[in-house]
């Protein structure tokens, strides 16, 4: 019996062949209309299209394998200006930008392994128990609550991923951020900036739960169909519990879609106490 090809077909291969038309070509750099093109669709319905099959968009794709090119390069022997043209990208501050976006660091630190940057971390309580919140001159890079992680571990973790970087403890300069986050009393304050370390995929589901109203609730699922991955489930549910920054990038906010509280990676109990402050707040 022939097999005769349906709409989800056909969409499934155009959408593998703009993958590995990018995959061929990021280092040109290509927009999206010459990727549309490509695959003979207009740029909307491609971009659509195309975020639905790969819960990602042909951008931000793109993006992603520039930066792991060039973190290839950077580990190796190419200087900086040597790894931002073999990326294809036309000037150092888009390489500069990409890695502090998806890596917390600048390409200089990455290549140095964080040599010359100071990480600043503080051990302090908060209405949920105690946390320790680690900073650079460019944000929080974690925050995680201690009677779940121990300090020594999460230092160790910061250590391994940012290797020659110097960690100082110092409550003066992180009590601060403590302070706007839970008890600020106006909205006047510069907001504070997250520096999120993760994959392409596990970025976007942080990026969702950002986007979750102080004192409500969204279920897994919602999760799951606002990135456009409405079957990645247990993935979304993965990256969340991946969140290095607890409390600011609200995972306590998802519960499971009938009933359930759902998990949380500091605990469930807190993850109620949390809910409940919030809703009361809100």
């Amino acid at each position: 019996m022939e097999l005769i090809d349906n709409q989800d077909n056909i969409d499934y291969r155009r959408v593998e062949k703009a993958i590995q038309f990018i995959e061929e070509n990021f280092q040109q750099q290509p927009n999206l209309k010459e990727i549309a093109n490509h695959v003979a669709l207009s740029e909307f319905h491609f971009n659509r299209l195309f975020t639905k099959w790969a819960g990602t968009s042909p951008q931000r794709f793109m993006r992603f394998l520039t930066k792991e090119f060039a973190k290839e390069k950077l580990a190796g022997s190419s200087n900086l200006l040597e790894a931002t043209f073999e990326s294809g990208l036309s000037s150092s501050s888009r390489l500069h930008d990409l890695f502090v976006t998806y890596e917390a660091m600048t390409p200089a630190e990455f290549k140095s392994k964080g040599e010359g940057l100071a990480i600043h971390y503080g051990i302090h309580e908060t209405p949920f128990g105690e946390c320790l919140i680690a900073i650079t001159e460019r944000g929080i890079t974690d925050f995680r609550f201690l009677d779940i992680a121990s300090k020594e571990l999460i230092i160790n973790e910061l250590q391994q991923d940012f290797e020659k970087a110097v960690l100082v403890f110092d409550n003066d300069i992180t009590k601060p951020f403590i302070e706007q986050i839970f008890y600020a009393t106006t909205n006047k304050s510069e907001p504070i900036a997250l520096l999120m370390r993760g994959t392409n995929f596990q970025i976007k589901v942080w990026e969702a739960l950002l986007k979750i109203p102080f004192g409500q609730m969204v279920s897994y699922e919602t999760i799951a169909n606002t990135i456009g991955k409405p079957t990645a489930q247990r993935a979304v549910g993965t990256a969340i519990g991946s969140n290095r920054l607890g409390y600011l990038i609200p995972c306590h906010r998802v519960l499971q879609k009938v009933g359930g509280i759902g998990g949380y990676r500091w605990g469930v109990t807190r993850k109620k106490a949390i809910l409940g402050w919030e809703m009361a707040k809100a």
